[in-house]
């Protein structure tokens, strides 16, 4: 059975890895760390041309609920930005979306430490509140008012919440995020100038932007960690948009992936099949006729498929297997022998606030 529990973590290609993640702590309150596990990425060849590289990705998420994120630099390398300035509809992924139900006391938390505000408190076409931040690298971060949160903090915005993915397809892609990944439910679907994206570079064009959610709330061990989520599509109207990552590697700087949680792999791959977006990448190919397979990550195992969206904006399965819960005592979570749609209890995945990393 194929159960996608929601976002776990959205990948960010960054320079220093130890800098960004401090970054994130301190803005964000992405201060839990799942894993972090220095290595070499042997798996994704077809994306880091072709051969394996060192690196270090630190996997940390934030006690209020959402997606993480996976902080990610090669050290076997200098990773590459884009060469072009990137605009808003550019095909892939432009803006990661962070949820916060405070969300004036987050916009003026990043103008009185003059954090790099893209714009103001602005709203979208049918009235919800957001406002544009980016980080020190330049990654742009929307962040949205919402009230789902997990557990209370005193950080002004909880864990990601999606992302603005540009698309040259409007229906196709939307069939792609209902079919696949079960973005089935159509907020808005809108066309013309928006007047919330002109501080965003490229962002006082015309574009067809579609706002997408699950209808149904998402089941599985980490689903009420994560919540809901958003995609929002956006195709640029009056220019010939170009491919963030066109002639660089995965893990360059942004962001490099969007990362579900899910159960029951096989049937994820059957489903994948079937729509025509076979697995590019397979931590475990041998798993479907022998059995599960596990793949370590330090101190977090599992297994992990990659497809391509109908542009190619790169989208990650992990099937998790295990998971630091309280790290000073060795208290690790196994999976594997779990009702695999049913959540795990509150109270157990509250514990992992023990783990916080504290500047």
């Amino acid at each position: 059975m194929k159960i996608i529990s929601g976002i776990q973590q959205i990948g960010i290609g960054i320079p220093n890895v130890h800098e960004a993640w401090k970054w994130y702590r301190q803005n964000f309150g992405f201060d839990i760390p799942v894993f972090d596990d220095p290595g070499t990425a042997g798996l994704m060849l077809p994306y880091t041309g072709g051969k394996p590289h060192e690196r270090h990705a630190i996997l940390a998420v934030n006690i209020q609920g959402g997606g993480g994120f996976e902080i990610w630099q090669y050290t076997s390398r200098t990773p590459q930005p884009a060469a072009f300035n990137i605009q808003l509809g550019d095909l892939g992924f432009f803006a990661a979306k962070i949820k916060s139900k405070t969300l004036n006391g987050a916009f003026l938390n990043f103008k009185v430490k003059n954090e790099n505000l893209i714009s103001n408190i602005v709203k979208d076409p049918i009235g919800n509140q957001h406002f544009f931040v980016k980080d020190p690298t330049g990654n742009i971060f929307q962040v949205v008012d919402n009230s789902n949160f997990f557990k209370e903090s005193k950080a002004y915005t909880g864990g990601a919440y999606g992302v603005i993915v540009g698309v040259t397809d409007i229906d196709k892609s939307k069939k792609f995020y209902a079919d696949i990944l079960g973005f089935d439910e159509v907020v808005y679907e809108k066309e013309g100038h928006f007047t919330d994206f002109e501080a965003l570079p490229g962002g006082s064009g015309n574009f067809k932007r579609v706002l997408l959610r699950n209808r149904s709330p998402r089941k599985g061990p980490f689903s009420r960690f994560m919540g809901d989520s958003q995609i929002e599509l956006v195709k640029t109207l009056d220019r010939e948009p170009k491919k963030i990552f066109e002639n660089r590697l995965w893990g360059d700087l942004g962001f490099i992936h969007l990362c579900f949680d899910v159960q029951g792999m096989k049937s994820v791959k059957e489903d994948c099949d079937r729509f025509g977006c076979n697995f590019t990448v397979d931590s475990n190919p041998e798993s479907y006729e022998k059995g599960e397979g596990t793949f370590d990550m330090g101190e977090a195992s599992g297994h992990f498929t990659y497809i391509e969206d109908p542009d190619g904006a790169l989208i990650e399965f992990v099937e998790t297997h295990k998971m630091p819960l309280l790290k000073k005592i060795g208290w690790y979570l196994n999976l594997k022998k779990r009702n695999p749609e049913k959540p795990l209890p509150d109270w157990m995945l509250k514990t992992m606030r023990f783990n916080r990393k504290k500047d």
